[in-house]
């Protein structure tokens, strides 16, 4: 078992037996007024474990940032509910629910009600008092510095991890052939754009063939120099990270529930280094909310 494993095990049972772990300091913080300043970042600590008679149903993909917006959310308010993984191919279950293929669905059985949208999703969860204490989450910041540092890893991070999704074999949504395809079919891999590779009015797309060759060429291709990129750029959002426990300052919100969810699918690659901070946020995060990284199945 690897470390990072057995600390978050440790964080999860503290938390579970309601005991914080000790607050530590975060690296200097710029303020509004370009100050840096040494502020305790104080863990959050969840409430009591929330079991309905009836249990909500959360639909998703594995893999999907905006499913695991949800299951993050939910984990962190504690509340026990059903996972259901949908199969990438899987068309007429999410249709049959709410008239097309998406996730997150989410699904609260005794009030009859169904969802979608990931962030009105979270909004039910953390003002409904039948999911314990309301309004825990912090609305989200505003900051632009994460969504340019995400704007400009899209095309590395696309590279890297989209082969490896449909490659492990272990995600439950590609457990088999015809869901695997289906992914390929609809998403591109750089440089190629999404009507270059599904095809418009205009033009047919790229053939299956060389989708699944570009798909293979791309997991055999040696990863050291966009890995050395990816290396470089968690550094500068390392210097970007609040604390260990929050990435904004003020505690735990909306911003953590978009960006954790987003950087989760980077640990399914093989090789990348953490900075201290960032991978103790990554270990913190997925133990509070009880939602496993990718570690054990990287390539």
């Amino acid at each position: 078992m690897k470390v990072a494993t057995v600390l978050s095990f440790l964080v999860a049972t503290n938390m579970a037996s309601g005991f914080a772990p000790i607050a530590s300091k975060s690296s200097a913080v710029v303020s509004k007024l370009g100050m840096s300043t040494n502020t305790e970042a104080v863990p959050f600590v969840k409430g009591e474990r929330i079991i309905r008679p009836l249990l909500p149903k959360v639909y998703v993909y594995d893999h999907c940032p905006f499913c695991v917006r949800v299951r993050l959310a939910l984990g962190i308010k504690n509340v026990k509910h059903t996972l259901h993984f949908l199969a990438n191919d899987d068309v007429a279950t999410p249709t049959n629910l709410v008239g097309k293929k998406i996730a997150p669905i989410f699904e609260i059985p005794e009030d009859k009600l169904i969802m979608m949208e990931s962030l009105d999703i979270i909004a039910k969860i953390d003002t409904d008092p039948r999911f314990g204490n309301t309004n825990t989450l912090l609305p989200a910041s505003g900051r632009k510095d994460f969504k340019s540092w995400q704007k400009s890893v899209q095309t590395l991070l696309r590279t890297l991890q989209r082969p490896r999704y449909v490659a492990t074999g272990l995600l439950p949504e590609f457990q088999q052939l015809d869901s695997r395809h289906a992914f390929i079919k609809n998403h591109q891999l750089p440089p190629y754009e999404k009507p270059e590779w599904k095809g418009d009015a205009e033009n047919p797309g790229l053939d299956m063939d060389s989708k699944l060759k570009l798909y293979a060429e791309a997991m055999a291709a040696d990863p050291a120099p966009l890995m050395e990129d990816l290396n470089a750029r968690l550094v500068e959002l390392d210097d970007m990270l609040f604390s260990e426990h929050y990435c904004s300052e003020g505690g735990l919100s909306l911003d953590d529930i978009d960006l954790w969810a987003r950087l989760r699918s980077i640990t399914i690659i093989k090789g990348v280094q953490w900075p201290r901070k960032l991978r103790a946020y990554m270990d913190n995060l997925s133990a509070l909310g009880d939602v496993p990284l990718y570690d054990e199945m990287a390539l």
